[in-house]
Formats: C-alpha cells, sequence, structure tokens
C-alpha cells in the first residue's frame, strides 16, 4: 500500500505587522501560535500582552519585523474598561478569586466618576501579583500560582486622558489611555480602595496601542479564511499605512 503522506506548508518569508483583534479566552501567545503555525512562520511576535479575559486589539510582528518588537510595545495604549464596585478579588479583575464584598449603595455616580478622574498624570502604581513582572527572575503569577505572595515595588506609570461614559451603579465604563506598564485592573482595584467598598475590574478591551487602532484589525475568524497571499496583501496595506518613524 502506498503510504499518505501530509504535505508540508511552505514556508512564509514576508515580513510585517499584523493587527488582530484579540477574542476572549484567548491567551496572546494562542494568537501567535496560531498564526505561526497556520502559515509556518518561522518568527512571530507580540508587542504587548492582553490577559486572556481581554479583547481587542494585538499587534503581531512577523519575520524581519520581531526586532521592532520591544520599540513598538513601549508605545501607549487606550482602553475601554468597566469598574465594578463592592467587589475585592484576588487578581483585580473578574476572573480571579472573590476576597470580600461591601456594601456600595452610599457611593453616587458623581464619586465614581471623581475618583476615576483622580488618576490622571504620573503616578506610582504597584502590579498585581497576576501579572508577567519579573520579580527575583520570577514572573509574578508564576509565584501566585504557588500560593506565594511577595512584596512588589511600585512603577511610574502615567495616564494621559481618563474619560468616564455610563455610571450605573455598580458598574462604570471608561476609556483610558495610559503608558506602557499600566495595569487597568490595579486602577480599579485603586479606585475601589479610593472610595471605601472596594473595585474590580470587569471587562477590557484595547482599542488602540501607538499607531495602531483596532478598527484596522482583523478577527481569527477572518484569518482562518486566509490562504498565505491574503496575509501577505494585509501586511502591504498595514505597512503602507504606517508612518515613516514606524518602519525604520
Amino acid at each position: 500500500m502506498r503510504r499518505m503522506t501530509s504535505k508540508k506548508k511552505p514556508v512564509f518569508s514576508e515580513s510585517g505587522i499584523l493587527l488582530v483583534d484579540k477574542p476572549a479566552d484567548w491567551t496572546s501567545f494562542d494568537v501567535v501560535n496560531f498564526v505561526r503555525s497556520r502559515f509556518n512562520i518561522p518568527k512571530v511576535g507580540h508587542c504587548g500582552t492582553l490577559d486572556p479575559a481581554a479583547t481587542g486589539l494585538l499587534v503581531l510582528v512577523l519575520g524581519d519585523f520581531t526586532r521592532l518588537s520591544s520599540k513598538l510595545s513601549g508605545t501607549d495604549k487606550v482602553y475601554q474598561a468597566t469598574l465594578e464596585i463592592g467587589v475585592e478579588t484576588d487578581t483585580e479583575d473578574r476572573e480571579g478569586n472573590v476576597l470580600k464584598q461591601s456594601d456600595w449603595s452610599s457611593i453616587t455616580p458623581d464619586q465614581v466618576r471623581e475618583v476615576l478622574r483622580s488618576f490622571l498624570g504620573k503616578q506610582q502604581q504597584t502590579p498585581p501579583m497576576v501579572s508577567a513582572v519579573k520579580q527575583g527572575g520570577k514572573k509574578l503569577y508564576e509565584l501566585a500560582r504557588q500560593g506565594i505572595a511577595v512584596e512588589r515595588e511600585s512603577r511610574e506609570i502615567e495616564i494621559f486622558e481618563m474619560t468616564v461614559g455610563t455610571v450605573e451603579l455598580p458598574f462604570a465604563d471608561f476609556t483610558i489611555r495610559c503608558s506602557k506598564g499600566t495595569y487597568v485592573r490595579t486602577v480599579c482595584a485603586d479606585a475601589g480602595r479610593k472610595l471605601g467598598c472596594g473595585g474590580t475590574l470587569k471587562s477590557l478591551r484595547r482599542t488602540a496601542a501607538g499607531p495602531f487602532r483596532l478598527e484596522n484589525a482583523v478577527t481569527i475568524e477572518t484569518i482562518k479564511t486566509w490562504e498565505p497571499e491574503d496575509l501577505a496583501i494585509q501586511l502591504r496595506h498595514t505597512l503602507a499605512a504606517l508612518p515613516p518613524v514606524t518602519k525604520e
């Protein structure tokens, strides 16, 4: 009998930047691995992690553009988020275990707006235990999985814009433009502490990263329908739209 052999995909050799609308429950690495394996691309990276529960813009760099990963990761980010007051979790978002629930009935929408806007400007922020920040050579989330909590060094961040939208307690929607390394779930937890009833991040969606916008991103479902030629066309479109400084 003739032995059946699977046809090996040709290596995809073009380089560029691919903007993906990451779905919920996919890790950033899941997206990277999916694109790498689907098109047989030797080098694929991303420019700024999104938590599994978060959705929105994930900037992928392919081929020679992986050398720009650090540069592109350092750009400002824009997020749409929802704060839930009256709840504290061990991850500072709704994916974690609830540590405490408090009465929020005395809080007014104006108080929530005032507290959220108080985060504008430069400040020190302590990263959450469940994060990819390294301490002593280990990522904090690795220590957290072992049940180990450690003191974390605060870092300077900057919040450039804070626009508060609909406030229907216990929820408040807001849009935030912030510097690299800002944890929006920590902003929510800190806001809850300022309000005196606790707070956590209910939902998060990234809409911009540096010069890149979510409206120019493609979904995983769309990528599933692509042939290599479609990916190449998308990379050329993205590159053509970039400012010169980003291409260097």
